[in-house]
């Protein structure tokens, strides 16, 4: 990017900007700094390593600095640009400018005017004598000396259209027709078109300043004087009054005229007294003839004063300054005589007209007159330096103006107003003949003396510069399409090295002289635009980006004109032009090919913006046969094909060179070979991740060029894929057996080929998924092995210590199907019917796999409740509650690891199986639920079978009764009962907690809650109805109602339903303990010491 020069600071700074916010946006979110603030810091960084050091102040002048090609430039810059464009020393610039007269517009509209006569007369020369450029057709040759005469005459039109000065609305423009052979055909007076004196009336500008009056004598001191002034057959001005003793003015009056000889009268007054005067007295007059030749600063003039005036030496001081009108090119006293005109040897008064950019006139003018008295047109008279004449008196140095039919002969009163002259006249002839002052001439007068040492000096400071050439070049006589390919060379070399990046185009003050030089010169526009091709042809062989737009208007012109459609109006076709067209469109063609192929590289990051969709545009033009045949567009499909073919392997060769793949050296090569197998592995991921970047960027950039043809883009990529499969397939040979570690490259390319449309099963895709599907069946089997071993080893070694969700090995169990199942969701298989069979497969191996980890836990469960205790002191182990929490566990990892997410092909057969380990799961907790609930009520059933001692009529009965009485008449002795109740309700209690604490999953607590109620409340029902017959000992009963009462109130705290609590089975039972509470009552009188079936918020908590 840096080289080609193509790309702006603003490019390098947007494809910046725009990496670096596709990094940020793909970092996590981090609390208290927002991505804008990290892009924001990353440009302003960006910036200030740009900038470097520099000052911030001094940026602004170096932009102005940079950009200063791109306005439009003064006359001064452009002299200064193509100095430098040419190679062209100060020195040697001013020479020439002060040689051809640069600086005066005269001298520069005569040699415009004389190059084009002489264009004309080398058609002229070219059509007489037949030798022409080679062209196409022979009837060419008379339509090209049309064509010169045409461009010739049109420039002509052009600077006779120019307004000879840009103000004097009184002077009239007279814009003249000319013949197009006016030029260089003898025509007669007759086809002229002649000027009438009232064409060539001119405007001047009088200013008159009066300063002061001397020598007044004649009137008193304090009388009123004041001056007036006029031009004579004009309005008349007056200045201030002022007193006789100091009469001065400086007042100034400006007036118009249409005479070049006016007539200027001032005169003197002094204020009338008398009461019957009617005008002032005039005390002098003064009559001036000015001419624009006149001296401007103020002079003391003499004035007449009337009869017998005291006022004898009476002057005034005064200026007149006539302005020159622009189109008065000179003027003065001449000596003339001629055959038309002028017909009397005199002096008169002569005036050079500019009437139009062609045409001049040179007027002789009498005093007080507007139109000259007589005049003649300079238009084909040719102007030199004469002898003297001896039979003419008057006048000292002669000059002649020839013409067919007529001489004028001229002379001046010295030689300084003769070169004046001859230089004016010389620039409105328009002749190409340059006059040279006669050495006699020179010598005769002291100021041509010195005259001739100062044209001796700078011709001596020519020729030691070597400039004398160049000065006296005729310009008609040079090659100038041989001169322009130079000058347009030199010009974009200088373009394409400033420090703008124009991508070939001209700064607009480029261009204009570039017009210029090919309108004056006559050089071929289809010329210039094939030299101007084959000059960014080389500048973009050579590296440099070139705008394809300008490739293409070049082009495109020079194919309308080979074809002759005519652009520029030229309609003739040289053989050279035709030749050189059809040899640049076949290195065009070879070169927007070259730069397709490379298209990374020649548009790097889609910069220039558009210029790869205008290369493939013009890349279309260039194939077309002529301009008006479409090409099918099979032919550019078929070129751009091939383009993108190579551009692969370009890319890819690139892409390894950078990567380090494969190296040129054959030492390199060997390391490569003798790499371990992992680090060839790390070498290709490496690798896939930048063939992936590299599409990636190519569709980013550069995919909406090739938007008419998207097939051809993803079939450069399957090419670019398939030179990357050469080196994958390699090095996954090389990898040893049972190596998992290429999984990640798999899960690298198919992430990228799923997602591009256009890749997605593509060629390479399904050779990809060939070459890793015996992978992945292999690696399933394996871990599916695997698992099954961990099961079985790790149940047989299980402690049943509770590890997150369930015991050590169930954990480990789902782990590693959750990770499996992952890996393999991971890989997103492309292929939906094995993507099918992966998931289908690894749900049954999960269900079989809890299947057996459920049964081994529940015979572990029941193995170990066996060998717990059946009395009040059974407190449920931590193992009992992993083992259930087991269960709970795998109930839901069923859910998720055994739910098939395929579609309707295995939905039924797959539900149906599904189901099955559900049930067997809710099967097996509803088991181990009522194992818990038979261990608790055993332990029920022992605290009923030690209340049954005390049953009526035994013989225990009798002497536990015996005792008690007997003991209490001398101790006191304790409450019998309330150590069996406590007891069991504490056993009920602490497991409730237990469970409660240990248990992950409350639905079951519920459960077991219910069922371990229900079950206690049954078996007591049941004993007492075995004794409905007998009455309760007291000890039993109020073990009972202690025991009734503490676990209906703690398993309703625990959650258990009224309905469930108030059952039939303990409305029997409360009935039954009530009638005995009743019963013992009135039998025992009070013996039941407080514990009562009735609700009591004072009864103490046991």
């Amino acid at each position: 990017m840096v080289q080609s020069g193509g790309c702006s600071a603003n490019d390098f700074r947007e494809v910046f900007k725009k990496n670096i916010e596709k990094r940020v946006r793909s970092l996590p979110e981090i609390d208290g700094l927002s991505k804008e603030t990290v892009l924001s810091s990353w440009i302003a960084k960006y910036d200030a390593i740009c900038r470097g050091e520099e000052d911030l102040c001094k940026q602004p002048n170096r932009m102005a600095l940079s950009a200063v090609s791109e306005l439009i430039l003064s006359k001064e810059q452009l002299y200064e640009m193509f100095q430098q464009i040419l190679g062209i020393k100060k020195l040697e610039h001013q020479l020439l400018y002060n040689a051809c007269q640069l600086d005066n517009a005269d001298e520069q509209a005569a040699q415009i005017r004389r190059e084009l006569d002489g264009r004309l007369q080398l058609a002229e020369k070219m059509a007489k004598e037949r030798k022409f450029p080679r062209f196409i057709a022979k009837e060419m040759e008379n339509m090209y000396i049309e064509e010169l005469r045409s461009s010739v005459n049109l420039l002509m039109a052009n600077l006779e259209s120019l307004p000879v000065s840009k103000g004097g609305p009184e002077f009239k423009l007279q814009k003249l027709k000319r013949s197009q052979n006016s030029a260089f055909l003898d025509i007669g007076d007759e086809n002229e078109i002649q000027l009438s004196k009232s064409d060539v009336v001119l405007s001047f500008t009088l200013e008159i300043v009066i300063m002061e009056v001397q020598g007044l004598k004649s009137v008193a001191p304090n009388r009123i004087v004041y001056c007036t002034m006029e031009v004579e057959g004009g309005e008349k001005l007056q200045t201030d009054q002022a007193e006789a003793s100091r009469p001065q003015w400086g007042t100034q009056g400006d007036f118009t005229t249409t005479h070049p000889r006016p007539v200027v009268k001032v005169k003197l007054f002094t204020e009338s007294t008398g009461v019957l005067a009617l005008e002032d007295k005039e005390l002098g007059r003064v009559i001036l003839y000015p001419t624009s030749n006149s001296s401007k600063s103020a002079e003391l003039h003499r004035m007449i004063v009337p009869k017998n005036s005291q006022d004898s030496d009476l002057k005034i001081k005064l200026a007149v300054r006539m302005d020159k009108p622009p189109h008065m090119k000179h003027s003065g006293y001449l000596y003339a005589l001629g055959q038309k005109v002028w017909k009397r040897w005199k002096k008169r008064y002569f005036v050079l007209v500019q009437v139009s950019q062609y045409t001049f006139a040179m007027c002789s003018y009498r005093e007080k007159k507007s139109e000259p008295q007589e005049l003649m047109q300079l238009e084909g008279y040719t102007v030199d330096y004469t002898d003297p004449h001896p039979g003419l008196q008057g006048g000292q140095m002669f000059f002649n103006a020839v013409k067919e039919g007529d001489t004028v002969i001229f002379a001046s009163d010295d030689e300084q107003d003769r070169v004046l002259w001859v230089q004016a006249m010389y620039r409105a002839t328009g002749q190409s003949y340059k006059p040279i002052p006669a050495v006699q001439a020179q010598k005769l007068n002291p100021k041509g003396g010195t005259l001739h040492a100062d044209a001796q000096l700078y011709a001596d400071r020519f020729q030691k510069h070597g400039m004398d050439e160049f000065i006296s070049a005729n310009p008609c006589k040079l090659d100038h399409a041989f001169l322009f390919r130079i000058l347009q060379r030199q010009t974009l070399d200088h373009r394409l090295n400033d420090s703008y990046s124009c991508l070939g185009w001209f700064s607009p003050g480029q261009v204009f002289v570039l017009d210029e030089y090919c309108a004056r010169y006559g050089v071929r526009g289809c010329y210039r635009h094939l030299c101007y091709l084959t000059e960014l042809m080389e500048h973009s062989e050579n590296g440099a980006v070139i705008d394809p737009t300008l490739l293409h208007y070049s082009f495109a012109f020079c194919a309308s004109h080979v074809h002759g459609n005519r652009p520029d109006g030229i309609g003739t076709i040289s053989m050279e032009e035709k030749e050189k067209f059809e040899e640049i469109k076949e290195r065009l063609s070879s070169l927007l090919e070259n730069q397709i192929s490379h298209f990374r590289y020649c548009f790097p990051f889609g910069r220039p913006e558009g210029a790869l969709k205008a290369t493939l545009s013009l890349l279309e033009r260039v194939l077309m046969k002529d301009i008006a045949t479409p090409i099918p567009a099979e032919e550019v499909k078929k070129v751009v094909r091939k383009c993108l073919e190579k551009a692969a392997l370009i890319n890819y060769t690139r892409l390894t060179e950078y990567a380090k793949i494969e190296g040129p050296a054959e030492k390199e090569t060997e390391t490569m070979n003798q790499a371990t197998p992992a680090r060839k592995l790390e070498e290709v991921l490496h690798l896939a991740e930048l063939c992936i970047e590299v599409l990636q960027q190519n569709e980013e950039h550069h995919a909406e060029a090739f938007a008419w043809w998207p097939d051809l883009l993803a079939e450069h990529a399957e090419k670019f894929w398939a030179l990357f499969t050469v080196d994958m397939d390699t090095t996954l040979e090389a990898q040893p057996q049972d190596s998992w570690d290429s999984f990640p490259l798999f899960q690298l390319l198919n992430n990228f080929l799923r997602n591009d449309a256009l890749l997605c099963n593509g060629k390479f895709h399904k050779h990809l998924q060939e070459i890793f599907v015996p992978l992945v069946v292999r690696y399933v089997d394996l871990m599916e092995s695997s698992i099954a071993q961990s099961i079985h080893r790790g149940f047989e070694q299980e402690t049943w210590q509770p590890v997150n969700n369930g015991s050590a090995t169930s954990e480990d169990l789902f782990w590693k199907l959750d990770a499996l199942q992952m890996f393999v969701f991971d890989l997103h298989w492309p292929e939906q019917e094995f993507a099918h069979h992966l998931e289908q497969r690894l749900k049954l191996m999960a269900s079989d796999m809890i299947e057996a980890c459920v049964k081994r836990t529940r015979t572990a469960f029941e193995l170990k409740l066996q060998k717990a205790s059946k009395t009040t002191d059974l407190r449920i182990p931590a193992s009992v509650c992993t083992m259930f929490n087991v269960l709970v566990d795998a109930k839901k990892q069923s859910t998720k690891l055994c739910a098939l997410d395929g579609g309707q092909e295995f939905g039924s057969q797959w539900q149906q199986y599904h189901s099955k380990i559900d049930d067997l799961i809710d099967n097996t907790v509803k088991e181990i639920i009522s194992l818990l609930v038979s261990k608790f009520v055993s332990v029920l059933e022992g605290v009923l079978s030690k209340l049954s001692r005390y049953d009526e009529g035994t013989f225990f009965s009798s002497i536990l009764s015996f005792t008690v009485k007997a003991a209490a008449k001398y101790v006191d002795v304790p409450k019998p009962g309330m150590d069996l109740a406590d007891t069991y309700i504490m056993f009920v209690r602490q497991n409730q907690d237990i469970l409660r604490e240990k248990v992950n999953e409350e639905m079951y607590i519920e459960k077991l809650f219910d069922q371990w109620y229900s079950s206690s409340m049954k078996v007591i029902c049941v004993w007492l109805a075995d004794r409905l017959d007998l009455q309760l000992h007291i000890y039993q009963l109020k073990t009972l109602i202690k025991i009734v009462k503490k676990t209906y109130r703690d398993f309703r705290l625990q959650g258990v339903l009224e309905v469930t609590l108030n059952s039939k089975t303990y409305d029997t039972l409360h009935r039954r303990l009530t009638v005995e509470e009743a019963t013992a009552s009135v039998s025992e009188g009070g013996g039941l010491q407080g514990i009562t079936m009735k609700d009591s918020d004072e009864e103490e908590e046991g």
